[in-house]
């Protein structure tokens, strides 16, 4: 009877043990959703303290409206239970982390160290990297998150932790590097400084880790499943909705007791009347869409963008397209109520509108204003494709300050030009040059109806099949090719379908320009173009029409016509090219590794509008671990199954060579024929 006993204890200590241990695990996924504040989001001291900065990233599909929402609308408390993604009220599959939207911010000061650990439990089998949007990583190049070019991607059920530097200063975010970015694995990352470093400290009472505001697009289907649709069944790119921090409004409810409509909540903006706040606004978009951000009866000092500072700006409207960060001051002066905080889309998404609500102190019971839009007030600052004027001020004519700006009298070494556009190219990819090409006639438009194929100076980018940080001297020089050698087959590209992993090479310690050119020859669109690992001087930028070309922008270089304002300009990392137009940015090489260069739209960049700037050499580099996971490669059996004996000498390379394959610019654009132009590869 005493083991009888004895053994019921046991197991009831047992059962209550796992109980408690599951709350536990319970408890500490709602801390994902409630985000107690991480010990590393406070107020910065003067002479730094640093910090290590420690995060857990579990990446994994989830749900919008799952049963964790429970009466979600209908009762708006459950909106935010833990782990409740209500999004704007549809039901979709996503990708996030730590079952959040936007996923957990990471909020430090300058010298702190960031280590997160990210676990991909995506139970589909995908491999992921995360990108530090913003942050330069010197020193630590490995860390940058880019899938076969700064490391191998993270396999299913495996983790790789990130740890670098806080040293850029500023407004940033990190985000999955792929299609995932737009189905939800995103989230903040704002490095802020000390009072005494920060030149703009005056100008605001309070720095919120809750006034980081995201913008973003958002659709109703997985996004790879969009993007199939589109390049394979030529759906347009139009998003949903706009949402703020992962909030919006769609899907209607109907209320059956009161017949009222009942919509998912927005997002809160929470103030006190006569205090000064510093407002942090991060654009992402997976679609066609730009941002105008504004608040009614409200003007905005913006001090930054992308995290460097420059003289304060007074505007009514702030433009933004994906990948850029402003940050401004709301000066909290009107009446106690509530206002609009607009997000208004531009480009392909230019007739619909993004709302959350700014609320006063002493205004939380009182009624929503009226959701029509007042008539646009004061400045327009970065609009979307439209030249300065009086109301009107484009990013180049903003004034840089504080100690990252450059005096002027700097040298310009090496000039490039880069063209970026939908080239009306029959791409194999998604027309069968046989079976379905793009062009019934081939060169005649009027028969053409594929998909335009977007590419940078008419080549398509490829991913290499191994990281070429890491790698690099196991990658076949068929994949690479160099702007050079794309420049000596330029117009043979124009005709044929050209692709391979597209490098810049730039020695260290180089001064360079980039012209980027916005042909313009198919939609009304910019370009968001985002360099990775670098800021850069903005010099020049103009919209010259509805079109352009590489050529056309040259002789207006070359004739004086285009004139750059070197003392003091401005300093980005993604800057929009107007459609039809240019933009001059230069920087000085001094951050040697490969670093990823493309525009920061989603269906842009997967589709290969990107290329690879590489700077210096591998004698160059900072250490890199050389127990970084290794990847890529094709594998033969040594070995004929059926035999036992040696397998045939033709392997699956040269089989597809001699079938007229299509894999690399070699292949597609010079037939063997041109190969000698070429300086490494192609």
């Amino acid at each position: 009877m005493m083991l009888q006993s004895w053994i019921r204890w046991f197991t009831a200590l047992v059962c209550i043990s796992s109980f408690f241990m599951a709350q536990q695990g319970h408890f500490v996924k709602a801390e994902y959703q409630q985000q107690a504040p991480h010990e590393c989001l406070r107020t910065c001291e003067w002479p730094p303290k640093p910090k290590i900065c420690r995060y857990d990233f579990t990446i994994e599909w989830f749900h919008t409206m799952s049963t964790d929402c429970m009466d979600c609308p209908y009762n708006q408390t459950h909106c935010y239970r833990p782990q409740c993604i209500p999004a704007d009220g549809v039901p979709r599959a996503i990708i996030v982390i730590n079952k959040l939207l936007p996923g957990p911010s990471i909020q430090v000061c300058e010298h702190d160290i960031i280590e997160v650990k990210v676990q991909n439990n995506l139970i589909n089998g995908e491999s992921v990297a995360i990108h530090w949007h913003g942050i330069h990583q010197r020193g630590t190049p490995h860390m940058d998150g880019v899938p076969l070019i700064t490391q191998c991607p993270i396999p299913y059920r495996s983790s790789f932790t990130y740890k670098f530097k806080a040293e850029t200063v500023g407004t940033h975010f990190w985000h999955v590097h792929g299609a995932q970015l737009s189905d939800g694995a995103f989230g903040s990352l704002v490095v802020r400084q000390a009072a005494p470093d920060d030149v703009h400290s005056s100008l605001y009472d309070h720095d919120l880790g809750e006034h980081v505001i995201f913008v973003h697009d958002w659709i109703h289907q997985v996004f790879i499943e969009r993007y199939s649709s589109v390049v394979f069944y030529d759906i347009n790119v139009t998003p949903d909705t706009l949402m703020i921090n992962g909030e919006g409004r769609h899907a209607k409810f109907a209320h059956e007791a009161s017949n009222d409509t009942i919509y998912t909540p927005r997002h809160n903006v929470k103030v006190e009347r006569n205090q000064r706040y510093r407002i942090r606004v991060i654009a992402n978009a997976g679609m066609d869409c730009m941002f105008e951000v504004s608040v009614d009866e409200h003007n905005l000092t913006v001090i930054a963008s992308d995290g460097a500072p420059f003289q304060p700006i007074e505007v009514g409207t702030l433009g933004l397209s994906s990948g850029e960060r402003f940050d401004f001051v709301l000066d909290a002066r009107a009446d106690v109520g509530k206002y609009w905080m607009r997000i208004k889309g531009q480009d392909s998404c230019e007739d619909m509108q993004g709302l959350a609500l700014l609320i006063y102190e002493g205004a939380e019971d009182l009624p929503e204003p009226s959701e029509e839009s007042p008539s646009q007030m004061g400045v327009l600052l970065n609009p979307f494709n439209m030249k300065s004027s009086p109301g009107v001020v484009n990013t180049n004519e903003l004034i840089a300050i504080g100690d990252d700006t450059w005096t002027g009298d700097e040298t310009t070494d090496e000039v490039y030009y880069i063209g970026s556009q939908f080239e009306f190219i029959n791409n194999p990819t998604y027309n069968h040059p046989v079976y379905n090409p793009a062009f019934g006639v081939p060169g005649d438009l009027s028969t053409y109806h594929g998909i335009p194929t977007p590419q940078v100076n008419h080549v398509t980018y490829r991913h290499s099949t191994k990281p070429l940080l890491t790698q690099s001297r196991e990658i076949s020089e068929f994949e690479i090719c160099s702007y050079e050698s794309t420049q000596a087959v330029q117009e043979h590209c124009e005709v044929e379908y050209c692709e391979c992993t597209h490098v810049l090479e730039i020695k260290l310690g180089k001064v360079v320009e980039l012209v980027l050119i916005d042909k313009g020859l198919v939609f009304d669109g910019a370009h968001p173009m985002h360099l990775h690992g670098y800021r850069f001087q903005v010099l020049a930028m103009d919209n010259l029409g509805d079109a352009t070309s590489v050529e056309e922008v040259k002789r207006l270089d070359e004739a004086g016509n285009i004139t750059r304002r070197y003392l003091n300009a401005p300093l980005k990392d993604t800057i929009p090219v107007p459609d039809g137009g240019y933009v001059v940015v230069r920087f000085k090489a001094d951050n040697p590794g490969w670093w990823f260069f493309h525009c920061h739209l989603g269906f842009h960049f997967l589709a290969g509008m990107s290329l690879v700037i590489h700077v210096g050499s591998d004698d160059d580099l900072p250490p890199i671990p050389q127990d970084l996971p290794r990847c890529g490669g094709d594998w033969y059996p040594k070995e004929d199954p059926m035999t036992g004996g040696p397998t045939p000498t033709e392997t699956p390379n040269s089989a597809a060579i001699a079938q007229g394959g299509t894999g690399t610019l070699a292949l597609v654009c010079v037939l063997g024929v041109m190969l000698p132009l070429f300086s490494k590869s192609c």
